[in-house]
Protein backbone atom coordinates (compact mmCIF):
# COMPACT_ATOMS: atom_id res chain seq x y z
CA UNK A 1 0.00 0.00 0.00
CA UNK A 2 1.31 3.45 -0.90
CA UNK A 3 2.09 5.90 1.91
CA UNK A 4 -0.40 8.63 2.73
CA UNK A 5 0.20 11.87 0.94
CA UNK A 6 1.78 14.80 2.73
CA UNK A 7 -0.56 17.23 4.42
CA UNK A 8 -3.19 14.57 5.15
CA UNK A 9 -4.30 13.98 1.54
CA UNK A 10 -5.04 10.38 0.61
CA UNK A 11 -4.60 10.73 -3.15
CA UNK A 12 -1.72 9.43 -5.17
CA UNK A 13 -0.32 9.20 -8.68
CA UNK A 14 0.80 5.79 -9.89
CA UNK A 15 3.00 5.57 -12.99
CA UNK A 16 2.40 2.13 -14.45
CA UNK A 17 4.37 0.38 -17.19
CA UNK A 18 2.27 -1.25 -19.90
CA UNK A 19 3.39 -4.08 -22.24
CA UNK A 20 5.68 -3.03 -25.08
CA UNK A 21 4.43 -5.91 -27.20
CA UNK A 22 3.61 -9.11 -25.32
CA UNK A 23 0.37 -8.95 -23.31
CA UNK A 24 1.79 -11.57 -20.97
CA UNK A 25 4.08 -8.87 -19.57
CA UNK A 26 1.14 -7.02 -17.98
CA UNK A 27 1.86 -7.22 -14.26
CA UNK A 28 -0.72 -8.13 -11.61
CA UNK A 29 -0.30 -4.62 -10.17
CA UNK A 30 -1.05 -3.02 -13.53
CA UNK A 31 -4.16 -5.16 -13.90
CA UNK A 32 -5.35 -4.29 -10.39
CA UNK A 33 -4.75 -0.58 -10.95
CA UNK A 34 -6.55 -0.57 -14.30
CA UNK A 35 -9.69 -1.87 -12.59
CA UNK A 36 -9.49 0.10 -9.34
CA UNK A 37 -8.02 3.55 -10.07
CA UNK A 38 -10.40 6.48 -9.78
CA UNK A 39 -8.93 8.14 -12.87
CA UNK A 40 -6.75 6.85 -15.70
CA UNK A 41 -4.63 9.38 -17.59
CA UNK A 42 -3.73 7.67 -20.87
CA UNK A 43 -1.51 8.86 -23.70
CA UNK A 44 -4.07 7.43 -26.13
CA UNK A 45 -7.45 6.50 -24.64
CA UNK A 46 -8.30 4.19 -27.55
CA UNK A 47 -5.13 2.18 -27.05
CA UNK A 48 -5.81 1.96 -23.34
CA UNK A 49 -9.32 0.63 -23.92
CA UNK A 50 -7.94 -1.87 -26.44
CA UNK A 51 -5.41 -3.03 -23.82
CA UNK A 52 -8.13 -3.40 -21.21
CA UNK A 53 -10.29 -5.36 -23.66
CA UNK A 54 -7.40 -7.64 -24.62
CA UNK A 55 -6.76 -8.34 -20.94
CA UNK A 56 -10.45 -8.96 -20.29
CA UNK A 57 -10.73 -6.09 -17.80
CA UNK A 58 -13.58 -3.80 -16.87
CA UNK A 59 -12.32 -0.27 -16.22
CA UNK A 60 -14.41 1.42 -13.53
CA UNK A 61 -12.58 4.75 -13.31
CA UNK A 62 -12.80 7.78 -15.57
CA UNK A 63 -10.38 7.63 -18.51
CA UNK A 64 -8.94 10.91 -19.78
CA UNK A 65 -6.37 11.68 -22.46
CA UNK A 66 -3.01 13.06 -21.36
CA UNK A 67 -0.38 13.72 -24.00
CA UNK A 68 2.18 16.29 -25.11
CA UNK A 69 -0.46 18.53 -26.71
CA UNK A 70 -2.68 18.92 -23.63
CA UNK A 71 -0.28 18.47 -20.70
CA UNK A 72 -0.34 22.17 -19.80
CA UNK A 73 -4.13 22.20 -19.45
CA UNK A 74 -4.66 18.73 -17.99
CA UNK A 75 -1.94 18.74 -15.34
CA UNK A 76 -3.66 21.23 -13.04
CA UNK A 77 -6.97 19.41 -13.43
CA UNK A 78 -5.48 16.05 -12.56
CA UNK A 79 -3.55 17.36 -9.57
CA UNK A 80 -6.79 18.77 -8.19
CA UNK A 81 -8.26 15.27 -8.29
CA UNK A 82 -5.24 13.85 -6.46
CA UNK A 83 -5.45 16.57 -3.82
CA UNK A 84 -9.09 15.54 -3.34
CA UNK A 85 -7.96 12.02 -2.46
CA UNK A 86 -8.26 10.23 -5.80
CA UNK A 87 -5.91 7.58 -7.13
CA UNK A 88 -4.65 8.57 -10.57
CA UNK A 89 -3.17 5.93 -12.85
CA UNK A 90 -0.80 7.31 -15.51
CA UNK A 91 -0.07 5.09 -18.52
CA UNK A 92 1.58 5.66 -21.89
CA UNK A 93 1.00 3.69 -25.08
CA UNK A 94 3.78 1.25 -24.18
CA UNK A 95 6.45 0.99 -21.52
CA UNK A 96 7.08 3.36 -18.64
CA UNK A 97 5.40 6.78 -18.57
CA UNK A 98 7.64 9.87 -18.30
CA UNK A 99 10.53 8.12 -20.13
CA UNK A 100 10.35 9.52 -23.66
CA UNK A 101 6.58 9.53 -23.09
CA UNK A 102 4.06 11.84 -21.36
CA UNK A 103 4.18 11.97 -17.58
CA UNK A 104 7.22 14.04 -16.63
CA UNK A 105 5.32 17.32 -16.28
CA UNK A 106 2.71 15.64 -14.12
CA UNK A 107 5.36 14.16 -11.85
CA UNK A 108 7.29 17.43 -11.70
CA UNK A 109 4.18 19.37 -10.67
CA UNK A 110 3.12 16.72 -8.15
CA UNK A 111 6.55 16.64 -6.53
CA UNK A 112 6.48 20.43 -6.23
CA UNK A 113 3.25 20.09 -4.21
CA UNK A 114 4.60 17.18 -2.16
CA UNK A 115 1.90 14.84 -3.44
CA UNK A 116 2.48 11.09 -3.44
CA UNK A 117 3.94 9.69 -6.65
CA UNK A 118 4.76 6.00 -6.91
CA UNK A 119 5.19 3.45 -9.66
CA UNK A 120 4.13 0.01 -10.80
CA UNK A 121 7.29 -0.91 -12.74
CA UNK A 122 7.36 -3.24 -15.67
CA UNK A 123 8.31 -3.44 -19.36
CA UNK A 124 10.84 -0.94 -20.69
CA UNK A 125 12.06 -0.79 -24.29
CA UNK A 126 15.19 1.04 -23.12
CA UNK A 127 16.31 -1.61 -20.64
CA UNK A 128 15.21 -4.53 -22.82
CA UNK A 129 17.20 -3.28 -25.81
CA UNK A 130 20.22 -2.59 -23.60
CA UNK A 131 20.12 -6.05 -22.04
CA UNK A 132 19.84 -7.80 -25.42
CA UNK A 133 22.45 -5.68 -27.20
CA UNK A 134 25.51 -7.58 -26.02
CA UNK A 135 27.15 -4.25 -25.22
CA UNK A 136 28.35 -3.11 -21.75
CA UNK A 137 25.45 -2.48 -19.38
CA UNK A 138 27.29 -1.27 -16.29
CA UNK A 139 27.04 2.38 -17.39
CA UNK A 140 24.65 3.70 -20.02
CA UNK A 141 22.79 6.81 -21.13
CA UNK A 142 19.37 7.11 -22.77
CA UNK A 143 19.36 9.68 -25.59
CA UNK A 144 15.83 9.20 -26.95
CA UNK A 145 15.20 10.40 -30.50
CA UNK A 146 17.93 12.36 -32.28
CA UNK A 147 16.96 15.69 -33.94
CA UNK A 148 15.54 15.21 -37.43
CA UNK A 149 17.35 18.15 -39.04
CA UNK A 150 20.81 17.06 -40.25
CA UNK A 151 22.63 20.06 -38.77
CA UNK A 152 21.07 19.69 -35.33
CA UNK A 153 21.59 15.93 -35.41
CA UNK A 154 25.27 16.32 -36.31
CA UNK A 155 25.70 18.82 -33.48
CA UNK A 156 24.14 16.43 -30.95
CA UNK A 157 26.30 13.54 -32.13
CA UNK A 158 29.44 15.70 -31.93
CA UNK A 159 28.64 16.16 -28.22
CA UNK A 160 28.39 12.38 -27.83
CA UNK A 161 31.50 11.47 -29.85
CA UNK A 162 33.63 10.81 -26.76
CA UNK A 163 30.80 9.45 -24.58
CA UNK A 164 32.20 6.29 -22.96
CA UNK A 165 28.90 4.93 -21.69
CA UNK A 166 26.70 2.71 -23.85
CA UNK A 167 24.05 4.86 -25.55
CA UNK A 168 20.42 3.91 -26.22
CA UNK A 169 18.39 5.72 -28.89
CA UNK A 170 14.89 5.43 -30.32
CA UNK A 171 14.20 5.85 -34.03
CA UNK A 172 11.34 5.48 -36.51
CA UNK A 173 11.87 2.59 -38.98
CA UNK A 174 11.79 4.83 -42.08
CA UNK A 175 14.56 7.01 -40.61
CA UNK A 176 16.77 4.17 -39.38
CA UNK A 177 19.21 4.12 -42.31
CA UNK A 178 19.89 7.90 -42.25
CA UNK A 179 20.34 7.70 -38.50
CA UNK A 180 22.87 4.85 -38.73
CA UNK A 181 24.72 6.74 -41.46
CA UNK A 182 24.92 9.80 -39.20
CA UNK A 183 26.14 7.62 -36.31
CA UNK A 184 28.84 6.07 -38.51
CA UNK A 185 29.96 9.51 -39.68
CA UNK A 186 30.17 10.79 -36.11
CA UNK A 187 31.52 7.73 -34.25
CA UNK A 188 33.31 5.78 -36.99
CA UNK A 189 32.08 2.87 -39.09
CA UNK A 190 33.66 0.27 -36.79
CA UNK A 191 31.83 1.31 -33.61
CA UNK A 192 29.89 -1.66 -32.20
CA UNK A 193 26.11 -1.33 -32.05
CA UNK A 194 22.83 -3.22 -32.06
CA UNK A 195 19.42 -2.56 -33.56
CA UNK A 196 16.48 -4.07 -31.67
CA UNK A 197 13.06 -4.09 -33.31
CA UNK A 198 9.63 -5.37 -32.30
CA UNK A 199 10.84 -6.24 -28.81
CA UNK A 200 8.77 -8.94 -27.04
CA UNK A 201 6.59 -9.31 -30.17
CA UNK A 202 6.24 -12.23 -32.57
CA UNK A 203 8.83 -10.87 -35.01
CA UNK A 204 11.37 -9.67 -32.44
CA UNK A 205 14.82 -9.24 -33.95
CA UNK A 206 18.14 -7.98 -32.60
CA UNK A 207 20.91 -7.25 -35.11
CA UNK A 208 24.42 -6.80 -33.76
CA UNK A 209 27.55 -5.62 -35.54
CA UNK A 210 29.45 -2.51 -36.55
CA UNK A 211 27.60 0.63 -37.55
CA UNK A 212 28.63 0.00 -41.15
CA UNK A 213 27.27 -3.56 -41.10
CA UNK A 214 24.01 -2.41 -39.56
CA UNK A 215 23.72 0.42 -42.08
CA UNK A 216 24.10 -2.01 -44.97
CA UNK A 217 21.33 -4.16 -43.49
CA UNK A 218 19.06 -1.18 -42.80
CA UNK A 219 19.24 0.05 -46.39
CA UNK A 220 16.47 -2.50 -47.03
CA UNK A 221 12.97 -2.08 -45.63
CA UNK A 222 12.95 -2.27 -41.84
CA UNK A 223 9.65 -2.29 -39.98
CA UNK A 224 8.48 -2.08 -36.40
CA UNK A 225 9.39 -0.23 -33.23
CA UNK A 226 13.13 0.47 -33.20
CA UNK A 227 15.75 0.91 -30.47
CA UNK A 228 19.40 1.45 -31.35
CA UNK A 229 22.16 0.68 -28.84
CA UNK A 230 25.67 2.02 -29.50
CA UNK A 231 28.84 1.14 -27.65
CA UNK A 232 30.69 3.96 -25.91
CA UNK A 233 33.96 5.46 -27.11
CA UNK A 234 37.13 3.60 -26.22
CA UNK A 235 39.16 5.08 -23.40
CA UNK A 236 42.11 7.15 -24.49
CA UNK A 237 45.47 5.57 -23.73
CA UNK A 238 46.88 7.06 -20.54
CA UNK A 239 49.44 9.79 -21.11
CA UNK A 240 53.05 8.69 -20.59
CA UNK A 241 55.77 11.03 -19.39
CA UNK A 242 58.35 9.56 -21.76
CA UNK A 243 56.21 10.58 -24.76
CA UNK A 244 56.61 14.26 -23.89
CA UNK A 245 60.34 14.48 -23.18
CA UNK A 246 60.96 15.99 -26.64
CA UNK A 247 58.48 18.78 -25.90
CA UNK A 248 60.38 19.68 -22.73
CA UNK A 249 63.68 19.63 -24.61
CA UNK A 250 62.24 21.93 -27.27
CA UNK A 251 61.23 24.47 -24.63
CA UNK A 252 64.70 24.22 -23.11
CA UNK A 253 66.27 24.99 -26.48
CA UNK A 254 64.00 28.02 -26.61
CA UNK A 255 65.56 29.37 -23.42
CA UNK A 256 63.36 28.02 -20.61
CA UNK A 257 64.91 26.50 -17.52
CA UNK A 258 64.34 22.75 -17.17
CA UNK A 259 62.10 23.23 -14.14
CA UNK A 260 59.87 25.71 -15.96
CA UNK A 261 59.76 23.64 -19.14
CA UNK A 262 58.72 20.55 -17.18
CA UNK A 263 56.04 22.52 -15.33
CA UNK A 264 54.60 23.90 -18.58
CA UNK A 265 54.41 20.55 -20.37
CA UNK A 266 53.16 18.70 -17.30
CA UNK A 267 50.29 21.15 -16.94
CA UNK A 268 49.42 21.02 -20.63
CA UNK A 269 49.43 17.22 -20.79
CA UNK A 270 48.10 16.67 -17.26
CA UNK A 271 51.15 14.71 -16.18
CA UNK A 272 52.80 14.46 -12.76
CA UNK A 273 55.75 16.88 -12.83
CA UNK A 274 57.95 14.48 -10.90
CA UNK A 275 57.47 11.69 -13.48
CA UNK A 276 58.13 14.02 -16.42
CA UNK A 277 61.25 15.47 -14.74
CA UNK A 278 62.59 11.96 -14.13
CA UNK A 279 61.89 10.97 -17.74
CA UNK A 280 63.88 13.98 -19.00
CA UNK A 281 66.82 13.16 -16.77
CA UNK A 282 66.73 9.52 -17.89
CA UNK A 283 66.79 10.63 -21.53
CA UNK A 284 69.93 12.71 -20.86
CA UNK A 285 71.76 9.61 -19.66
Amino acid sequence: MAPAAAGGFGGQIVLAATPIGNLGDASPRLIELMTSADIVAAEDTRRFHHLAQALGLKVAGRVVSYHEHNEDVKTAELLAEVRAGKTLLMVSDAGMPAVSDPGFRLVEAAVAEDLVVTAAPGPSAVLTALALSGLPTDRFTFEGFLPRKPGERASRLAELEKERRTMVFFEAPHRLAPMLRALADAFGQDRRAAVARELTKLHEEVRRGTLLELLEWAEGQVRGEIAVVVGGAAEDAPARAVDHVASVQELERGGLRLKDAVAAIAERERLPKRELYAAVLEARR
